[in-house]
């Protein structure tokens, strides 16, 4: 999927610099996307945590806590993460940090209340096996992707529409077809971006699940744990639309859907589909 996304990143901008004659509007939209990707990469965790409100804790305040993390860290081969609550109804966890030395994990106090020992535990390698499997990187690398098109595309539609195309006589024809190629791509690339990313994002969720129930040896207690949360119908007050892919399942209750077109636009598998993966699981 990222290669189809490197070549599809590609293709867009040959388009959009053949239609305007020049290759200024590629260059503008890499550079530009990947130096404020990087920026929020390195402060990714300082933003997450500000947005969630969540708060530091220290072994005394919760040592049962530590000592599961301590625990699957050892097992897992991971430096122990920063731990934070948030002060949340709502079952769930997030991970960020830009590394395994730099990585934090956060739990709200329903999580911590309303789930089993091995239920807990399941969660907790879930977070973790997004750490080992870097998947924070892979994100942001996604992010720069998604950015590199939506900016070109932008920059693409202002230019068209400020005159900022010029015709060559010699190929007058041959302009007009990119011109319109590049006027669709740009309403419709943005969208197709998002969907890959997206894909991306339901497919990193797959592979934690498998990872962590792999670092329990017991998938029934994230299974278990999913179903719990998917279930609860508290509110995470904090979530939105720029956090909500970190948290273990979507934070949004009420909306979840099963219309497939739908689907296509959330940023965690459907339940169902993830309890059948976690069930067939061989261990």
């Amino acid at each position: 999927m990222i290669t189809f996304f490197l070549v599809f990143v590609i293709l867009i901008g040959w388009i959009f610099s053949h239609a305007l004659n020049s290759q200024a509007i590629l260059y503008f939209a890499v550079v530009f996307s990947v130096l404020t990707s990087i920026s929020s990469y390195w402060y990714s965790d300082k933003i997450v945590l500000m947005t969630t409100g969540a708060k530091p804790i220290e072994k005394k305040d919760n040592p049962e806590l530590y000592r599961i993390v301590e625990n699957l860290c050892i097992t897992a081969g991971l430096p122990v993460p920063q731990i934070y609550i948030l002060n949340e109804a709502q079952p769930n966890a997030f991970a960020t940090g830009r590394d395994e030395k730099h990585a934090v994990l956060a739990v709200t106090k329903g999580l911590l209340g309303k789930l089993e020992k091995s239920e807990l535990e399941g969660v907790i390698a879930h977070e973790l096996s997004h750490i080992k499997n870097k998947d924070m990187l892979l994100m942001t690398v996604v992010v720069v992707l998604a950015g590199v098109i939506s900016v070109a595309a932008d920059f693409f539609l202002r230019m068209t529409f400020w005159g900022g195309h010029r015709d060559n006589d010699n190929n007058s024809n041959s302009n007009v077809v990119f011109l319109v190629l590049g006027i669709a791509a740009a309403i419709l690339a943005p969208i197709a971006a998002t969907l890959i990313q997206l894909a991306i994002s339901r497919n990193r969720e797959f592979l934690a699940d498998a990872s962590g129930a792999l670092l329990t040896r017991y998938p029934e207690g994230l299974a278990s744990a999913l179903e719990k949360i998917a279930a609860d119908g508290s509110q995470l007050r904090t979530a939105n639309s720029s956090n909500a892919h970190l948290f273990i399942s979507s934070p949004f209750r009420g909306k979840e859907t099963k219309s497939w077109f739908n689907k296509l636009f959330l940023t965690h598998p459907p339940v169902e589909e993830r309890l059948a993966n976690l069930r067939g699981m061989k261990i």
